[in-house]
């Protein structure tokens, strides 16, 4: 195996001198480097990146903590935050928490042994207390999900307005029994949207009955099974919002399962905007979250805090949009 040293010897330059070339530095003429990546490619020399990167205490890696790989909706984001990394020089692991604060605490400490140079949350597990140890140290940046009270930058949209927006949309269209699909979770957003959903009502002058809300897990046949629920407890129900698009499919199918047409006997709305939504039969009117541009922002952030050293923490607030189709209206 050819070694640093065995270039140098055959180069009659220093180690250093090899080193200086390989990390690109200043203070070499254009003659020896010329000659030192010349004896590179005849001897098929290939540095151990990672060792030099550890000396460096850099690794142009980050991590991407994900809640789950199964869900369409992150795949935008991803190929958002791969495109810049990528464009800077970084490569990007993605690693599935399962939402399971232990695991990841065990992808954490990647980060903690410096074979990461940053970490993107998607949906932190840990507390606001830990997120901010860690945020001190490290470069840390909370993308779509983030913990409030946490001294952590994050990208996110304003999910409070997008589902008041959703809302408003229904009753607009004549709609004032309205089931509310939802999921059991710690997430920022599922509070804010719920928020959404009963202000809308309020404003409008309709009664918040909490009894039109159900439980999901983001999967179709939890959208599915909260739907059967409603629509067989409720026959006064005409229009249902989900969470998600995928739940909101699973209303969709559930709306079926019970003789009822979408739109004409229940509206579905949705949330996410993922890429099948136009595609289904009927399309699904949701809530679109820039998510490329979330990525894409989510990253540019973690790499300033890199070069910066950490650097002021920021806040974005991307813009969403309504998106109205067969689901809702003719």
């Amino acid at each position: 195996m050819i070694t640093i040293k065995d270039v140098a010897k055959e180069a009659g330059v220093s180690v250093a001198t090899i080193s200086r070339v390989l990390n690109n530095s200043p203070g070499v003429s254009d003659e020896t480097r010329e000659k030192v990546l010349s004896v590179i490619k005849r001897l098929n020399y290939n540095p151990n990146l990672l060792g030099r990167n550890l000396r460096r205490m850099k690794t142009n890696m980050v991590l991407v903590l994900l809640p789950t790989i199964s869900n369409p909706f992150y795949a935008r984001i991803v190929k958002g935050i791969e495109d810049v990394a990528q464009k800077n020089g970084y490569g990007v692991m993605l690693c599935n928490t399962d939402s399971d604060i232990e695991r990841e605490r065990m992808y954490l400490e990647l980060l903690k042994n410096r074979l990461s140079d940053g970490v993107i949350f998607m949906a932190p597990e840990i507390g606001e207390e830990e997120l901010n140890e860690i945020g001190e140290k490290y470069a840390v940046v909370q993308c779509c999900e983030y913990k409030e009270g946490a001294n952590v930058s994050h990208v996110s949209i304003d999910n409070y307005k997008a589902s008041y927006k959703a809302v408003k949309h229904l009753i607009g269209l004549g709609h004032k029994n309205i089931g509310f699909i939802s999921c059991k979770n710690n997430f920022l957003s599922t509070k804010h949207r719920e928020s959404g959903y009963k202000k809308a009502l309020e404003d409008s002058g309709i009664e918040f009955n909490p009894d039109y809300i159900r439980y999901g897990d983001y999967s179709f046949k939890s959208g599915f099974r909260a739907a059967q629920s409603l629509l067989n407890d409720f026959e006064e129900i005409t229009a249902i919002f989900a969470i998600s698009d995928i739940m909101a499919i699973g209303a969709i199918k559930a709306c079926y399962e019970n003789g009822l047409k979408v739109p004409d006997d229940v509206a579905v709305v949705g949330f996410d905007n993922i890429s099948f939504a136009p595609m289904y039969n009927p399309s699904l009117t949701t809530v679109s979250q820039p998510k490329y541009d979330i990525g894409c922002t989510a990253m540019e952030l973690l790499i300033k805090q890199i070069r910066n050293k950490g650097g002021n923490k920021e806040n974005i607030v991307l813009e969403h949009e309504l998106i109205i189709r067969q689901s809702t209206v003719k």
